[in-house]
C-alpha cells in the first residue's frame, strides 16, 4: 500500500501563530533551519484523543532551542493550547503529534545574532501496538555499522536537533540493507549508547541495565520506563554498558514515543528471548500508567 506524501495531506497544522490548512503551509527554501539544520523537535503520542505527556515535551522544546542558541518566542503553555485545539480541529483518537522550531529566512549564514524563530505543530493517525503486544515481532539489531554516536564536545547530543539524525537515518539504512531492522549505535567509546532513534535496556539476571545517557538523549519514555521498573521492585543500574556484555544478557528492549516498547530478539549473532518476563511486565506497567494518565485528562 502506498502511503500519501505528507505535503499532500488534507487537514490543518499550526505554524507560527495560525491554523493554517495542511497543503498551504510553506516556508522559504533559503531558510536557515533548512541550510544549518538549526532546529529542534518533539514528538508526542496520542492515545484516546490526548497528546501523552504533552508538557514534558514541550519544556524539552524549549530547552533543545536553548541549547541551539536561539528562543522559541511561545510559552509551555501557549504551545499546550495550541496542541489542545489543533487535536480538537483534527479529531485523532490515536497518532504521533510534532513540534518543530527553527531559524527563520532573514539571514543566510553562520552567524545569525538577532534570528526569527519559526514554529509549527502537525498531527496525524499513527497506529499503536501498546495494548495489542501479541501483534508487534521482536527485532533484530546489528551493531555492526559505519556510524557512532559523537564526543559531546563535538554536538549537542543533550538536545533532541536535528543536527543530530544523519547518522541516525544513515545507520538504519545501513542495518536494512544488510537484512536487520535496525542499528545498535554505540558511541565515540565504543560502548553500548541507544538504536537509532530508541533507547536501550538489558536485563541481566533480573535487573534492567541501561546505559548513561551522556552522549545520546535521555528519552522522556526512558525515563518513565525507569521509574515504572522502581516502582514494580525491578533493580535499575544505569551505567556504561560493553558490547561483549550482550553475551551475559537474557532480554533487550527498545523504548520512544514512536516505538513505545520494542522486544529485541537478535543483536548480530546474540540470540535474546522475545518478550521475556520482566518486558512483559514493563510493557503492561507502561500501558497502564498511559491508560490512567490518559484517562486523568479527559
Amino acid at each position: 500500500m502506498s502511503l500519501l506524501p505528507f505535503d499532500q495531506k488534507e487537514g490543518y497544522l499550526w505554524l507560527n501563530g495560525k491554523t493554517v490548512v495542511w497543503k498551504d503551509a510553506t516556508i522559504h527554501p533559503l531558510t536557515h533551519g533548512l541550510h544549518y539544520a538549526s532546529s529542534v523537535f518533539e514528538g508526542v503520542r496520542i492515545y484516546n484523543g490526548k497528546a501523552f505527556l504533552l508538557s514534558e515535551h514541550i519544556e524539552r522544546l524549549h530547552q533543545s532551542a536553548k541549547i541551539l542558541g536561539f528562543k522559541i518566542p511561545y510559552s509551555t503553555d501557549d504551545i499546550i493550547t495550541a496542541t489542545h485545539d489543533l487535536l480538537a480541529k483534527e479529531k485523532i483518537d490515536v497518532g504521533y503529534i510534532r513540534h518543530f522550531a527553527w531559524r527563520g529566512s532573514e539571514q543566510l549564514r553562520i552567524y545569525t545574532p538577532t534570528p526569527s524563530t519559526r514554529l509549527g505543530i502537525a498531527a496525524w493517525a499513527f497506529p499503536t501496538t501498546l495494548f495489542n503486544i501479541e501483534t508487534k515481532k521482536p527485532l533484530k539489531l546489528t551493531s555492526r555499522i559505519t556510524w557512532r554516536k559523537p564526543d559531546p564536545t563535538t554536538a549537542p547530543t543533550v538536545s533532541k536537533a536535528a543536527c543530530l539524525y544523519p547518522i541516525c537515518f544513515m545507520s538504519k539504512h545501513e542495518a536494512i540493507q544488510q537484512g536487520f531492522d535496525d542499528a545498535l549505535m554505540l558511541d565515540y567509546r565504543g560502548l553500548i549508547a541507544e538504536s537509532t532513534a530508541s533507547n536501550v535496556f538489558l536485563i541481566m539476571d533480573g535487573a534492567v541495565h541501561t546505559p548513561i545517557p551522556d552522549c545520546f538523549l535521555d528519552g522522556i519514555t526512558r525515563q518513565t520506563i525507569i521509574k515504572l521498573a522502581k516502582q514494580l521492585g525491578i533493580e535499575v543500574i544505569e551505567r556504561h554498558i560493553k558490547p561483549e556484555e550482550l553475551a551475559q544478557t537474557q532480554e533487550v528492549f527498545l523504548t520512544g514515543t514512536t516505538c513505545e516498547i520494542e522486544s529485541i530478539s537478535q543483536i548480530d549473532e546474540q540470540q535474546f528471548e522475545a518478550f521475556g518476563p520482566i518486558t512483559m511486565r514493563l510493557i503492561a506497567a507502561y500501558r497502564d500508567f498511559v491508560a490512567k494518565r490518559t484517562a486523568a485528562n479527559s
